[in-house]
Order: C-alpha cells, then structure tokens, then sequence
C-alpha cells in the first residue's frame, strides 16, 4: 500500500543563500506589529550566528503612541506621543545594535514612501483594516514586474486578529521554484489571503476604530492574543529559514479554547 505524497513548499532558495540581508517591510507597528517586530530581531541575531546575512527591517506606520496602547502592545510612557513605528526601531537599534528604518506615514503608493516601500523580499502586514490589506495586495503585485534578484518581492505574511481569535497566512507573490522530489508534492504559490478569503474579508468588519483606555482596548482585544500570533507567526518564518521548507502555510487561532487550526500547503 502506497503512501499519499504530503504537499509542502520549499524556500525561495535566495532567502536561504542570500547575497545580502533579506529585505523586510513590516506594515503595522501596533498591538502585534509590535511584537513580531521583536520577534524578527531575534531571528536576525539567530541567522547571523549560523553565518547568514540575517534581515534588514523597515517599519511603516503613522499612529502615535497613546495610553490606550501601553499594556497591551510594547510601548512604555516614555514614548507616549512617539510614532510608533519610531518608538519601536530606535529601541530595537539600541538594543540589538540593528541598523533598521522607520516610516512614520502610512504604507501606500504615494510619492515620498515609493522609494522605499516597494522593494521587500518579505511583506509583513499586521494593519487592522480590510482596504490596507487590498492596497497591499496591489501593490507587491505590481512590484512583481519590476524587481529581480536581491528586490524582488517574494513572500507576503498576513496577520489579522479580533478579541479572542486570529490567523496568519503566507503567500507567494510570484511562483516560486520547486526542486524535484519523490518523497513530497512541491506546491511553488500559494493563493494571496485577499484572494483565497475576498468573500470573508468584505464581508468583516474593520477594528480601527481608536481606544480611549488600556481598559477599553482589552474588551476589543485580548491582552495576549497579539504577542501570541506574532510569535507563532515568525515560527513560520523561521521555519522556512531553518528547515527550508514547509507543510503548512498558516493557522487559525482561538486563544480562549486554545485551539489552534493549521492552514495546509
């Protein structure tokens, strides 16, 4: 009796032997933008003691930090009034001795972000909006055509959560080439979360509506459901990196069952 060949997807084989830092955009710089922030830190430490060029890391975001914030997402007093995405890459260049950017403005096809925005190996969106995700979407599609080798757009990760429950979904921007195997179905795309779920996200209800207090934050959020998306999140990412490849391309979280849901290749 046969074993049914498991599908998997193989690492772009330039994240795995680049020439340079991989390219990061991390769009979001809040509740879990904020962590996965620090988690890519870590990662970029760890890549670089197993002799890897690691990560180069920018950060987009236009909100400030407020007192609604501090608790629930990495911030501290000290930086009430901060851009967030300011706040975080100056603690993180001091702290791991990184040389990554912020760019306090939103992340959209505009003059004064162009030069930047557009040229990411990996996309990182934690933003809170459906609109956000479609513009980005659109826009690593049309970078596809215009960037090769060390610019070139590769992955997109997508990160979404309501109070209690959230997912993360990783897509291919471009067909990625698979090497030949007997043991494995190589999968080379995988569908962008504005495809796949274009139904569900049009029809959710955006969370971008701002908090007064920690107190009002937490009954829209959960004080961990953030930090554990991110984490389990750059679990993925790492995995690609460590491993080269990956059976699974995401999951669906409910923090308050602790049920956890792979998204199959």
């Amino acid at each position: 009796m046969k074993t049914a060949l498991s599908r998997v997807h193989f690492t772009d084989t330039y994240l795995l032997h680049p020439t340079n830092p991989i390219l990061v955009n991390l769009i979001g710089a809040g509740g879990t933008g904020s962590q996965v922030l620090t988690a890519l830190a870590r990662m970029h430490q760890s890549l670089i003691a197993l002799e890897h060029p690691g990560l180069s890391v920018w950060v987009f975001d236009d909100d400030v930090v407020t007192t609604a914030n501090l608790g629930r997402q990495l911030f501290s007093r000290s930086e009430l009034g901060m851009n967030k995405g300011v706040a975080l890459i100056n603690r993180i260049n001091r702290f791991f001795g990184t040389n990554w950017k912020a760019v306090p403005e939103r992340y959209a096809k505009t003059e004064t972000a162009k030069a930047v925005q557009n040229i990411a190996n990996i996309t990182i969106s934690c933003v809170d909006t459906v609109q956000a995700r479609f513009e980005i979407a659109e826009i690593i599609s049309i970078d596809n055509k215009k960037y090769e080798d060390r610019n070139n757009p590769i992955y997109w990760m997508d990160f979404g959560n309501s109070q209690y429950t959230g997912q993360v979904l990783l897509s291919t921007v471009r067909e990625i080439q698979q090497p030949q195997s007997k043991k494995h179905i190589p999968v080379g795309s995988l569908p962008f979360v504005t495809e796949e779920y274009k139904e569900l996200l049009a029809e959710g209800a955006d969370s971008d509506t701002p908090s007064c207090s920690l107190a009002e934050a937490l009954t829209k959020q959960d004080l961990f459901i953030n930090s554990t998306l991110a984490h389990m999140g750059a679990s993925l990412l790492w995995q690609m990196f460590r491993e080269g490849m990956i059976a699974n391309r995401g999951f669906f979280l409910n923090l308050k069952e602790f049920r956890t849901l792979p998204v199959k290749v």
